[in-house]
């Protein structure tokens, strides 16, 4: 019986280097509704990346690949699996999609919509030209996620994690529940060495902790994200929780634009902007593609 081939690609995000960042997988899909997401699933089980997105194009009525007939941007479905688990938004495999796209000419325009369970979203591509070459970065427009207080019961115990560094304040996302634990500075939270077990058992889907850059680095923040829950013990770098961190330290600095980095050891770099009016996040970086490939079905 012959079988189809679905492209797919492997991209590191956050990084202008491979091997750093990030990595997603994205499968390109004629349909998204075609495949069931029991194979979703597996194929990001066989991946084993934090995330592997599954990507189609809305075709408009005159069969324009990507083209939705009501807009002149290119448009996609979009979902998005961990190894265990779909999830509702991923900052990281969204923007590692929108540099495939653009890597390739498949969306011939500098902007990209995509259609997901979180609403639409945007990706721009950012041209830098220096004299030696031209590159270009990435920049997302996802929904602002608020962060609210948490109840005492949902104060996480994680005394093997810490190893006695004290806990300035927990907070809590309100869009999947992540626990927001700021330390005194961002140089404690680089340190960690974090026991997935305990963390396992706190409440929420997982755990970010945040502290305040070192004087002098050139960020403004540094983070780290656990979420052992959905397969994930540490996600390299998340796009996705800077919707609650960026209106989080926007608020405690003073500032609207701010730098990011991810103290994991792949580490990444995620450039943040707060639109208050429009309760938007920006959220930039660069990737780099490392594979592609075809998934037989």
């Amino acid at each position: 019986m012959s079988k189809r081939a679905i492209r797919y690609a492997v991209v590191d995000a956050f990084t202008k280097e491979a091997f750093k960042g990030n990595p997603a997988a994205i499968c390109l899909l004629e349909d998204i509704a075609d495949l069931d997401d029991h194979w979703m699933q597996s194929v990001a089980k066989e991946f084993n990346v934090s995330d592997t997105a599954f990507l189609s194009p809305v075709i408009s009525a005159t069969g324009t690949y990507g083209q939705d007939k009501s807009s002149s941007i290119p448009r996609f479905n979009i979902r998005w699996f961990t190894p265990g688990a779909e999830v509702p938004l991923c900052g990281h495999a969204t923007l590692a999609t929108a540099h495939f796209l653009f890597s390739t000419d498949l969306a011939k325009h500098d902007t990209i919509e995509f259609v997901s369970k979180s609403g639409l979203l945007m990706a721009r591509k950012i041209i830098r030209t220096t004299l030696k070459q031209e590159t270009f970065a990435v920049e997302l427009d996802f929904p602002l996620d608020p962060v609210v207080e948490c109840d005492a019961s949902e104060v996480p115990s994680i005394p093997l994690t810490l190893n006695g560094v004290p806990i300035v304040k927990v907070t809590k996302t309100t869009a999947c529940g992540d626990l927001i634990v700021e330390l005194p500075s961002g140089n404690d939270v680089a340190k960690l060495q974090p026991n997935f077990g305990e963390i396992k058992e706190c409440a929420g889907r997982g755990i970010i902790v945040t502290g305040p850059a070192p004087a002098g680095c050139g960020f403004d923040f540094f983070t780290r994200f656990f979420c052992p829950k959905i397969g994930i013990n540490e996600d390299p770098v998340c796009g996705s929780i800077h919707c609650a961190l960026v209106p989080y330290w926007c608020e405690k600095l003073k500032k609207k634009s701010l730098t990011s980095f991810m103290a994991s050891q792949r580490s990444g770099v995620l450039h943040l902007e707060l639109d208050e009016e429009s309760h938007r996040v920006r959220i930039g970086g660069e990737a780099a593609t490392v594979m592609e490939g075809i998934i037989l079905v």
